[in-house]
C-alpha cells in the first residue's frame, strides 16, 4: 500500500472516529433534551394539577358564600320587622291597660282620652320609622301620590285640584306606601 493510500485510510478512520464521537455527542444532547423536556412536562403537569385544585377550592368557596348570603337574606326578610314591632309593644301594652281600666270603671271619657294618648304614641313611633301622612286637600292632583275615585264640580277650586280626602295616603321615607284616595274638582 502506498503512503497516499495509508494516509487516506488514516484520514477516513479519523473521520469515522470523529463522526462516532459526534453521533455519541448528538445522542447525549438528544437524551439531555428529552430529560429536560420530561422535567418541563412534569413541571407543567404539576402546575395544571395545582391550578385545578385552586379552581375547585375557589368554586367551593363561592358556593359556600352564595348559600351563606342566601340564608342571611332569608333571615333578614324574616326578622326585618323585629325592630318596629319592638317599638310598638309599649303601644299594645297601653291599649291593654286602657281597655282593662274602661271595663273596670266604665268611664268612657277617660277611655277616649287614653286612646287619644295611645294614638299619638303610635303616630310618634311610626314617624320615627319614616312614615308621614300626606296632606292633600287643596293640592293639584298627582297620579303618583293620589288615587282619584270621584270628580266633583266645585266653584271654590280650579280644575284638577283635590277637594276632599276620602282615605289618607302615606309616604314611607321617600316612597309612596299608600296613595291617598281623593275627590278631584272637574
Amino acid at each position: 500500500m502506498s503512503t497516499k493510500e495509508q494516509h487516506n485510510e488514516a484520514v477516513e478512520a479519523a473521520k469515522e472516529v470523529v463522526s462516532a464521537e459526534q453521533s455519541e455527542q448528538a445522542f447525549e444532547e438528544t437524551a439531555n433534551e428529552e430529560t429536560q423536556e420530561d422535567a418541563r412536562y412534569a413541571e407543567l403537569v404539576k402546575q395544571a394539577e395545582e391550578n385545578q385544585q385552586r379552581y375547585l377550592r375557589a368554586q367551593a368557596d363561592f358556593d359556600n358564600f352564595r348559600r351563606r348570603t342566601l340564608k342571611e337574606k332569608e333571615e333578614l326578610g324574616q326578622y326585618a320587622s323585629m325592630k318596629l314591632i319592638g317599638q310598638l309593644l309599649p303601644v299594645v301594652d297601653n291599649f291593654e291597660r286602657a281597655v282593662a281600666a274602661a271595663s273596670v270603671n266604665g268611664d268612657f271619657e277617660s277611655l277616649a282620652k287614653g286612646v287619644d294618648m295611645i294614638f299619638r304614641q303610635l303616630e310618634q313611633t311610626l314617624e320615627q320609622e319614616g312614615l308621614k301622612a300626606m296632606n292633600v286637600v287643596g293640592e293639584p292632583f298627582n297620579p303618583d301620590f293620589h288615587q282619584a275615585i270621584m270628580q266633583v264640580e266645585s266653584d271654590e277650586h280650579e280644575e284638577g285640584i283635590i277637594v276632599e280626602e276620602v282615605q289618607k295616603g302615606y309616604i314611607l321615607k321617600d316612597k309612596v306606601l299608600r296613595p291617598a284616595m281623593v275627590k278631584v274638582s272637574g
